[in-house]
């Protein structure tokens, strides 16, 4: 089918309850290796990747369709349809947490848990709200990654991953970046770091668990309690695991937060 192909997507487990990953900036499937094992016996497991990034048709890429995080939403969506997914966990990671919280927005009935990992509404600081940046901070972030973007990628890399005494994960995260389409990732990019989903949090329906890192980087822990405190009936766990992807520096903790959830 055109639009599992276009996304790259791949089915695994031996559950019939859907379960779909939705990887962040700059990553792709794979980055969910270390958290999919613990959940193929009672899963169906379902991941893909955004377009321009991964195994994903590049060529289905146009910077006026992609001009918000909605339209990564309606591929979401795209992708439940044609699968034909019902009463669906959703699992993103950092940008994708927030695509997740407007597709379920979009069509509630098809969600019934979301699983959002690292997310923030809202990089920028404004009033009481503490998004961890100024909008300064944000313009010279997108100036320097549309001006040489490998080497945003291998000066931020290391930062956004945390975890300096285990260098290989930012390398890791780094050779992702490198890998990406140059021209989405600048517009994914500017997305990501511009959006403001903060108004949209309160109209989740679905049980929600955020998980929040001790230590942030890029979503500092008012991000996390924001972010409880506007969708109803939310659970957050602050897990032991510093750095923005535990997916990847503590999986074991990121799973057992999961399952005492799920």
């Amino acid at each position: 089918m055109e639009t599992l192909k276009k996304h790259n997507v791949t089915i695994t487990g031996k559950g019939l309850k859907p379960m779909l990953f939705a990887h962040g900036y700059g990553c792709d499937q794979n980055m969910w290796r270390y958290i999919t094992p613990a959940f193929e016996q009672e899963y169906k497991l379902v991941l893909f990747d955004h377009i321009g990034f991964g195994g994903s048709d590049a060529a289905a890429y146009s910077k006026q369709k992609y001009s918000s995080l909605q339209a990564y939403a309606a591929d979401v969506l795209e992708i439940c349809r044609a699968l034909d997914l019902q009463d669906v966990i959703f699992v993103g990671h950092s940008v994708s947490a927030m695509i997740g919280v407007l597709a379920s927005n979009m069509e509630p009935t098809r969600f019934s848990k979301l699983v959002l990992v690292s997310p923030s509404p809202c990089f920028i600081n404004d009033g009481d709200y503490i998004g961890g940046f100024s909008r300064r901070d944000i313009d010279s972030l997108l100036r320097t990654l549309e001006s040489d973007y490998l080497g945003w990628a291998n000066t931020m890399a290391p930062v956004i991953m945390g975890n300096p005494e285990r260098p290989a994960l930012g390398q890791e995260l780094a050779g992702s970046f490198c890998r990406s389409n140059r021209e989405v990732a600048a517009d994914f990019a500017r997305i990501t770091f511009l959006s403001d989903n903060r108004q949209d949090l309160p109209l989740v329906t679905a049980d929600t668990l955020i998980l929040q890192c001790s230590e942030d980087p890029i979503a500092p822990l008012s991000v996390g309690e924001f972010t409880h405190r506007r969708i109803a009936g939310s659970k957050l766990v602050v897990l032991e695991a510093t750095g923005h992807c535990p997916n990847l520096s503590a999986p074991g903790e990121t799973v057992a937060a999961m399952k005492g959830f799920l």
